[in-house]
């Protein structure tokens, strides 16, 4: 089985908001992103992100798609849609010093996220009779599964640069996941 994780193309986020679950739209120029993107239609199965900067791309292709909720990025609670130095310290610096336990008011920790798309990512790669999966999503998401494969601590996820509009590619053969390109 080949897995395509594709991160969605750039937002418009000026401001520099913090933005999880919270809708962003793309960047004026989210055509032309589009453009830049190449993507086979032989895929037997596509599954975006609910968030609307993943299904504009996946409409935008004309692919026939279904939604799962688990893929969306991080939730952000309180503070999403916030600048992000608009964030409280008292609130903001725990998060910074361990965004793996602490959360946002009513959002959600980096290992919550976690069980939600190892949860998602093991059903996936179970299926059978499948050769060819795309998956629209978001760079914590994409974080997230490489790190599952490779088995790197939680901490280090943020060194691995997951590109607006690129693809990672995994293959999955016989129980061993190899991961065949990063921002393709």
């Amino acid at each position: 089985m080949e897995i395509h994780l594709i991160r969605h193309t750039a937002v418009e986020n000026p401001d520099n908001l913090c933005y999880g679950f919270a809708e962003m739209s793309l960047h004026k120029n989210y055509v032309e992103d589009f453009k830049s993107i190449q993507i086979d239609s032989d895929f037997d199965l596509i599954i975006s992100s609910p968030s609307q900067r993943c299904q504009s791309l996946a409409k935008h292709f004309q692919l026939n798609y279904q939604t799962d909720k688990r893929i969306k990025e991080m939730n952000f609670g309180d503070w999403e849609m916030k600048k992000w130095t608009e964030i409280p310290k008292e609130e903001i610096n725990p998060w910074y010093e361990d965004f793996i336990n602490v959360k946002a008011t009513n959002g959600e920790n980096l290992l919550e996220m976690q069980n939600r798309v190892s949860e998602f990512w093991n059903e996936l790669i179970s299926k059978k009779d499948i050769n060819k999966i795309l998956i629209v999503t978001h760079a914590g998401v994409i974080r997230l599964i490489l790190q599952s494969i490779l088995k790197f601590p939680l901490e280090n996820m943020f060194n691995i640069q997951i590109d607006y509009g690129k693809r990672t590619v995994i293959d999955v053969k016989d129980g061993l996941i190899s991961i065949k390109n990063i921002n393709i």
